[in-house]
């Protein structure tokens, strides 16, 4: 008996929302709130030490935000590792000597200018001011002091001992550990150029104004590639990795219509680059950038050679030539990523006159990939149902939920991106089948339990 659950509370008549309508709600996320309020509601994010009144620029990720980075980490390691035979993964050290950031020109290069308001005496970025000489806080003119340069580092001890000797930094990148661990990666990976050393994990800025939620603050994961190649193919590597980096997006679910890829100009260059372009995402306040794609040449290798003593080149025994590899850095931010995927994913549509709240995330992005749903919470059904929720969440990230209606369930599965609802019913009992219930479609289709698994994946497509 195949039971469409949904319509029996209801006939669903479901058609896109009028202009009107979508103005009138800021659809789909063109108001930041709207993501920030459901993340905060249904468990993504939430501010940190919240019960302290918080703390300035950083954010805990609940039960569902922090599937969802993950989801976006492991999509990454997906496509630049996993998939490829000329990457391998690493994880290098969060805190590193001073040697490491003077030999990378970040302590003397990694600053913003920084103005202060004589009026309200608020610190601002100069170059994100709207209007250099108005301060975006009280509105005074003319009241910023001149402009100095704010090293971003994050300064430390390591050991007992408070002295010069001790200090330690927090990485501002993870670019700096592959650099570093070039010569042990080249002889234990057999690896040549043209190849990649990739990495993903946390690193730190000391932001004069961190903003926008989660796309700017002290506290951030990265995902990046140095990819090493001969100095003559760096143009030709360049161009593959900027358009390889853009379709990954794509292909993930951000429509071309909030994606763009925009070359640098000359002064926007780094103190290393020879050319770099940004995937930019249409975020409410404006495009931003998604990713950084960096033409580094040999300055890294370079700088660390010198600076270390160690020789950091490659030997070519196929043309007896000897040279430091130039390197592509294709850097993203992984909770900026995290956060554009929640915009572009989030969705209203008018269903019987009420509005249906939906993140139409990828299923490999997806916190969870299966709800499964007994239509009751009598005893009767609930073995059935565990033994379904077993069988599903051996391969799949997979929620239990027995509370509320099954219309509200379904809901609020919508609402926090699960690709398809698993109902077991009564009927169930007697046919050995389930109903599978499509997020985006609301379809809803009886599948024998002996074939779920395959249905699932089918649908999935994984």
């Amino acid at each position: 008996m195949n039971v469409d659950f949904e319509r029996c509370q209801s006939s669903n008549v479901v058609e896109p929302l009028g202009d009107d309508v979508r103005s009138l709600l800021g659809m789909p996320a063109t108001d930041l709130d709207q993501i920030v309020n459901l993340c905060k509601r249904r468990g993504f994010v939430y501010p940190s030490a919240e019960i302290y009144g918080g703390f300035r620029s950083t954010y805990d990720y609940g039960p569902l935000g922090s599937l969802l980075l993950r989801n976006v980490k492991d999509a990454w390691v997906r496509a630049m590792v996993q998939q490829r035979d000329d990457v391998v993964l690493i994880d290098a050290a969060i805190l590193g000597p001073p040697e490491v950031w003077q030999a990378s020109g970040h302590l003397a290069n990694f600053s913003d200018p920084l103005v202060d308001c004589t009026e309200c005496k608020t610190r601002h970025r100069q170059d994100k001011l709207d209007d250099p000489n108005t301060c975006p806080n009280c509105g005074a003119i003319g009241s910023f002091t001149e402009a100095r340069q704010f090293n971003l580092m994050f300064k430390t001890q390591a050991g007992p001992v408070a002295d010069a000797g001790a200090d330690a930094y927090l990485r501002p990148e993870t670019a700096q550990g592959m650099f570093t661990n070039f010569a042990s990666v080249l002889q234990t990976s057999r690896k040549r150029p043209p190849f990649g050393i990739a990495q993903v994990g946390k690193s730190f800025r000391n932001e004069i104004t961190p903003q926008n939620w989660i796309f700017r603050t002290r506290e951030f994961e990265q995902m990046e590639l140095e990819f090493f190649v001969p100095p003559a193919d760096g143009p030709s590597w360049y161009e593959y990795w900027c358009q390889h980096r853009l379709e990954w997006y794509r292909d993930l679910g951000i429509p071309d219509s909030m994606l763009r890829l925009r070359a640098h100009d000359d002064d926007e260059l780094s103190h290393y680059s020879t050319g770099t372009a940004d995937v930019e995402f249409m975020f409410p306040w404006g495009w931003d950038e998604l990713e950084g794609i960096a033409q580094r040449t040999d300055y890294d290798l370079t700088q660390h050679a010198q600076h270390s003593g160690e020789r950091l080149d490659y030997f070519d025994q196929a043309t007896n030539e000897r040279y430091v590899p130039y390197v592509i850095e294709p850097a993203a931010g992984a909770t900026r990523t995290m956060a554009a995927f929640l915009l572009a994913a989030y969705d209203e549509e008018k269903v019987n006159d009420e509005v249906r709240t939906v993140l139409r995330l990828h299923p490999r992005l997806a916190p969870y990939k299966i709800a499964v749903l007994p239509l009751s919470k009598k005893e009767t059904l609930t073995p059935l149902a565990q033994e379904v929720r077993r069988l599903v969440s051996d391969r799949y990230m997979t929620d239990y939920d027995e509370t509320q209606a099954i219309g509200r369930r379904y809901r609020r599965q919508d609402e926090i991106g699960t690709p398809l609802c698993v109902t077991v019913d009564f009927d169930s009992l007697d046919d050995k089948a389930v109903t599978v219930r499509d997020r985006d479609s609301m379809e809803q289709t009886r599948v024998p339990i002996d074939q779920l698994l395959g249905e699932l994946s089918g649908r999935l497509g994984f």
